[in-house]
């Protein structure tokens, strides 16, 4: 039995090489920990406004002509359409405040690409000044007085 005393050395050699070390497993979660922590400490809180947005409502099938909106279109050269039919501003108003006393008055706004912000922001405080809360605002392309 002459290699049983080799076997023997390696055996050690090997159970002391097979050892888990601790401390570097505590200096990595500690590393990890504190990581963690500065990162959850640098998140800024959220604030917000509650709003409460309108429901998607499928339309009703049977509307009828007299329920539909007026349509207001702003021009690109200032011009101002009523339902296809061109007035101006002092027309606008006047007409805003007798549509007013409709049973149910709606607006739908819509404007030319090159139309100027200020137009439209014009014929909204005209809606708004009437009353007439139900404003919708069209955002697909029509051409002029259409």
């Amino acid at each position: 039995m002459a290699g049983g005393g080799k076997t023997q050395k390696l055996t050690e050699e090997h159970a002391k090489e097979a050892r888990i070390e601790i401390i570097p497993l505590i200096d990595v979660i500690f590393f990890l920990l504190a990581t963690f922590v500065l990162f959850t400490l640098s998140l800024n809180r959220i604030q917000s406004i509650p709003i409460n947005l309108p429901q998607a409502v499928p339309p009703r099938p049977n509307q009828n002509d007299d329920d539909k909106p007026i349509t207001l279109q702003v021009s690109d050269s200032g011009n101002y359409y009523w339902n296809q039919e061109l007035i101006t501003m002092a027309e606008v108003k006047y007409r805003l405040s007798k549509y007013v006393e409709e049973p149910n008055p709606r607006v739908l706004l819509t404007s030319d690409d090159l139309a100027k912000y200020g137009e439209t922001i014009k014929i909204l405080d005209a809606v708004r000044d009437a009353g007439i809360k139900q404003v919708s605002f069209e955002t697909v392309y029509r051409p002029t007085g259409r």
